[in-house]
């Protein structure tokens, strides 16, 4: 292993007389991965701004290597101090640093650098961050929650960008596809400390199991012995004082011991408050269209929505997934087409800013509408501190005031509202954003059970692929931007799209470049087509025809989404058959292009 750049040993400190970190460390060599990860409030953040210098511990060392450069990306970073994302950018460069760089990413970022801060969303500010940290290429890179409000364009960017830069990398994130494909270690903080596991997060999750797993073995044998001790104490024989004087001692110090150890964190406790059923078929919308200032969001759209599905709704910021899933949902009415809603439905809304959340709200009145001290949680009532623990929530913050709650506490707020509400159809915009890994796993599991219908907005694919039955994604044409249904989660979407989300990737119907052995066939002197090159030009047109025909059944059969949750075994037969029909129609066209370009060189030298 490398030696280290970046060290934190025995950091302490202690927030309102409560300790937050006791004895944590972290290690940080040139090159490295390292993702950080534990609960929400377990000090994350506040590790990594000791690491970063921001802020200083009540104990503990921090030593960096003279010269190594670090930048940190906050959580929620503040541009309010300048005029523009330019200046807020070039402000992050010190000497020797490549302002033509910034330029370069904040253009494949899609900003200019003009942006007003007052003026741009979240996702805006997010990468003119991104670009303040990047630009500077530091030696250590420090990232708190870096995809939050990012699209999944910008997502994947961010992965290749980081996959290829030689700054060692600290990373916390929800996003579980982002840590397996960029951490290399993990930093587990719980309780206070932190533990290393010196391998990627997909290894993470096995690994804290089996360590709580062991912890409560140890708790149990300690708690055994010292019943032992105290009935010895109570009955045993009088021996050599002294030997008993030791043995009391030692008695006395198992107790503290069992005093002092700090089990894990409580776990969120999810139960949704469900309605009566609503009718089979749920929303249908036919042929939808909806434009705004002259610009296209949804055109001729059509879906069909059952009871129990579960769908997701995919695309870049900006895209309108906000705008479709209200015109689904009837908050929107469209220009064109119809939208019929089925029968009986109660519907209970997650929106993606958190708007249905009053700042001058207590904790409690968020929970209760301020009408007493009761929750109807499922048709039951349930005092309002006793359903606030069950989302981690400690009972003196039944006051504290909605404003001055972090991220993660508003995003479980929200959720708490949101499954307190009767329901059989439930509508979620980013709900994982300010979530931690361990709430995401059972959100999904209550999800998973939900009888009812759900619509889903986000950027998180490992979600989508445990939650969604279908995805609804966008795609920018020549014709204009189209929304398209496919069946399963977001892999199985890019399986079936045969590119990536972002874009990247040849379109169907779009020339390749020559490939360089034609290339230097076309320099070569003049010749006449080989009767093998003759036939092949002849008989392609054939073979490419009857593969599009064999795909368009194979995306025929796709086309019904209730086929995924029917016969599983079978969608996946259909998906791998429509890949290889892909592949080979990719094939002949590239061949036939080469050819006919080669023809038309031959025929005109």
């Amino acid at each position: 292993m490398a030696p280290p750049i970046l060290t934190l040993q025995d950091i302490q400190l202690t927030f309102g007389g409560t300790p937050l970190l006791e004895g944590a460390e972290l290690i940080v060599s040139e090159g490295e991965r390292l993702c950080l990860v534990g609960r929400n409030g377990s000090g994350k953040s506040t590790l990594l701004k000791i690491a970063a210098g921001t802020i200083e511990a009540d104990g503990g060392e921090r030593f960096i290597q003279p010269g190594v450069t670090v930048r940190y990306l906050a959580q929620e970073p503040d541009l309010s101090a300048y005029a523009s994302v330019l200046a807020y950018v070039r402000d992050g460069l010190t000497e020797g640093d490549d302002p033509h760089k910034a330029r370069t990413l904040l253009d494949r970022l899609g900003l200019t650098g003009e942006e007003t801060p007052s003026t741009i969303s979240g996702g805006e500010a997010r990468r003119a961050a991104l670009v303040r940290a990047l630009a500077a290429a530091p030696d250590i890179l420090l990232l708190d929650e870096p995809t939050n409000h990012l699209d999944l364009p910008a997502i994947e960017w961010l992965e290749r960008e980081l996959s290829t830069i030689r700054s060692a990398l600290v990373m916390i994130s929800h996003d579980r596809a982002f840590l397996g494909r960029l951490s290399r270690a993990t930093v587990w903080l719980d309780r206070g400390c932190t533990e290393r596991l010196d391998k990627g997060f997909a290894h993470f999750e096995a690994w804290r199991d089996e360590t709580l797993e062991q912890e409560e073995t140890a708790r149990h044998k300690l708690g055994r012995k010292i019943v032992r001790e105290e009935h010895w104490l109570r009955y045993g024989v009088t021996a050599r004082r002294k030997r008993n004087v030791r043995r009391l001692q030692s008695l006395h110090d198992m107790r503290r011991q069992r005093r002092d150890l700090r089990g894990p964190t409580g776990n969120v406790k999810l139960t949704v408050s469900e309605a009566e059923q609503s009718g089979k078929r749920v929303i249908e919308a036919k042929e939808i269209s909806k434009s705004f200032d002259g610009r296209t969001i949804v055109s001729g759209f059509s879906t069909r929505i059952h009871r129990g599905d579960r769908v997701g709704i995919v695309g870049p910021n900006g895209a309108g997934k906000t705008t479709l899933l209200k015109l689904l949902t009837g908050e929107l009415q469209p220009d064109h087409g119809s939208i019929r809603l089925g029968t009986n439905l109660d519907m209970v809304t997650l929106d993606q800013k958190r708007e249905k959340l009053d700042a001058g709200w207590t904790v409690a009145d968020a929970l209760t509408g301020g009408r007493g001290d009761m929750v109807d949680v499922n048709g039951k009532p349930k005092h309002v501190a006793s359903y606030m623990k069950d989302f981690l929530f400690l009972p003196e913050q039944i006051n504290t005031p909605v404003h001055v709650l972090s991220g993660g506490e508003r995003g479980r707020l929200m959720l708490a509202r949101a499954l307190a509400t009767m329901s059989n159809l439930m509508v979620l915009d980013e709900p994982t954003n300010d979530l931690d890994l361990e709430t995401l796993d059972l959100l999904q599991e209550m999800l998973g059970d939900y009888p009812g219908t759900l619509l889903l907005v986000s950027h998180d694919r490992d979600f989508l692929d445990r939650v969604a039955t279908s995805v609804i994604a966008y795609e920018q044409t020549p014709q204009g931007p189209h929304w398209i249904e496919y069946a399963g989660g977001y892999t199985d979407m890019v399986r079936q799209r045969g590119e990536r989300p972002s874009g990247t990737g040849r379109r169907n119907g779009s020339k390749p470049k020559p490939s360089t052995p034609i290339r230097e066939a076309l320099k070569q002197a003049k010749r006449k087509l080989s009767f093998k090159e003759k036939h092949a030009l002849e008989t392609l047109p054939a073979t490419m025809s009857g593969l599009e025909g064999e795909i368009a059944k194979y995306q025929s059969a796709l086309s019904d989404p209730d086929m995924f949750g029917r016969d599983p075994q079978g969608f996946e037969h259909v998906v791998k058959g429509l890949e290889a029909a892909q592949a080979k129609l990719t094939e002949a066209e590239e061949q036939w292009l080469e050819l006919e370009l080669l023809k038309q060189e031959l025929e005109g030298a």
